[in-house]
């Protein structure tokens, strides 16, 4: 650092300039003009603000890099909270490879693929009549009883076609489900999106969502039927994931939220470096190149969501920052910054210019 002259308390004061350090500026709303040049505003400003620019930088990177197998972990009612079109769109323009979430998310992400609709809560209702009435609530929004039934006829209609002989996986089914929406909708959707452009998706804890209820269910009408069951095989998905992790060259994960869709993604670093150290493989080190998360956990409560990636480091489930790793992480709700982060990179790869063509 350039120094000057010390002062009478003991203090050198520097220079800024000389010493290189990166200014900050107030943000001018008069010159953002697209929601890019909102973000980049938002980078050279500071608290939240500044994770958002720093995380559209992170999520570009990944984007731009050629070599890397971007990871999307989902949690929390992202499909009730209208975010599915973001997820869509990141499909779509190639940004990510492969999902990890929760069954939820794909559930109630069907109900809006098939042409359903959900619906603003008030705080003037009683949860205990819309009980009575048919309405679940997720926070501030309603998912009528109507719709789960519709999503349960789907996936009978796709499990009475399954060949029994066939293990069923959560990535299997979610691609048949996709194929099924293909022919059978005109909207948009995650798993449509996903098996058009052949991303993979995974549900880890699969039986904690609507789809495993029906999967459940489903056993009891092929037992009334006196068919054979369907079997249902989680270390397929796992095996799946490390396969397709392991042929990668530099690996990134996009993490909202945090739960299960982020450790078991994450785990896959873990498993890499004992496949090695067991003798199982020769191989090296396996490790996310990149990271990012949205999230408004903090570390203290002591939950994965909440966890920083410089502790998963400790794990060997990311590359050190001084040999190489990008991360970036965003306080917020994902409501709020995963818009503006997505938008923002998607402006900059051209997706909407793309799309428009």
């Amino acid at each position: 650092m350039a120094k000057s002259k010390k002062t009478v308390t003991g203090r050198v004061l520097h220079d800024p300039v000389k010493d290189k350090l990166r200014p900050i500026f107030p943000l001018d709303l008069s010159k953002c003009r697209t929601i890019d040049a909102l973000v980049r505003a938002m980078g050279d400003t500071a608290f939240t603000g500044r994770q958002v620019g720093d995380a559209a930088d992170i999520l570009e990177a990944m984007a731009r890099d050629k070599d890397c197998f971007v990871v999307l972990t989902l949690s929390g009612a992202l499909t009730v909270g209208k975010m599915g079109l973001i997820f869509c769109d990141l499909i779509e323009s190639g940004v990510v490879n492969a999902i990890v979430s929760t069954g939820a998310l794909m559930a109630h992400g069907l109900v809006e693929a098939t042409g359903h609709s959900h619906f603003r809560y008030s705080k003037n209702m009683d949860d205990k009549a819309l009980f009575h009435a048919g309405y679940n609530r997720v926070y501030d929004s309603l998912e009528p009883e109507v719709n789960l039934d519709h999503v349960e006829e789907v996936m009978d209609r796709i499990l009475d076609q399954w060949d029994a002989d066939e293990v069923v996986a959560s990535h299997k089914l979610h691609r048949k489900i996709g194929e099924f929406l293909v022919k059978h909708s005109k909207g948009r959707g995650i798993l449509k999106s996903a098996y058009q452009h052949n991303v993979p998706v995974f549900v880890p804890a699969f039986t904690d969502s609507e789809l495993g209820i029906d999967f459940a269910l489903h056993k009891f009408a092929r037992q009334k039927q006196q068919r054979p069951l369907l079997r249902f095989d989680p270390f397929e998905d796992f095996e799946k994931f490390a396969d397709t992790m392991l042929a990668t060259k530099r690996m990134g994960i996009f993490t909202i939220g945090g739960g299960v869709p982020r450790n078991w993604s994450q785990q896959f670093g873990v498993y890499a470096e004992l496949l090695a150290r067991r003798g199982y493989r020769k191989m090296p080190l396996k490790r996310y190149n990149y990271g990012l998360r949205i999230c408004p956990e903090p570390d203290f409560w002591g939950g994965l969501s909440g966890s920083t990636y410089t502790e998963a480091v400790s794990w060997g489930k990311f590359v050190p920052p001084e040999e190489g790793g990008r991360f970036a992480e965003v306080f917020d709700d994902a409501t709020v910054a995963l818009p503006l982060v997505v938008g923002a990179v998607l402006e900059r790869i051209g997706y909407f210019k793309k799309k428009k063509r």
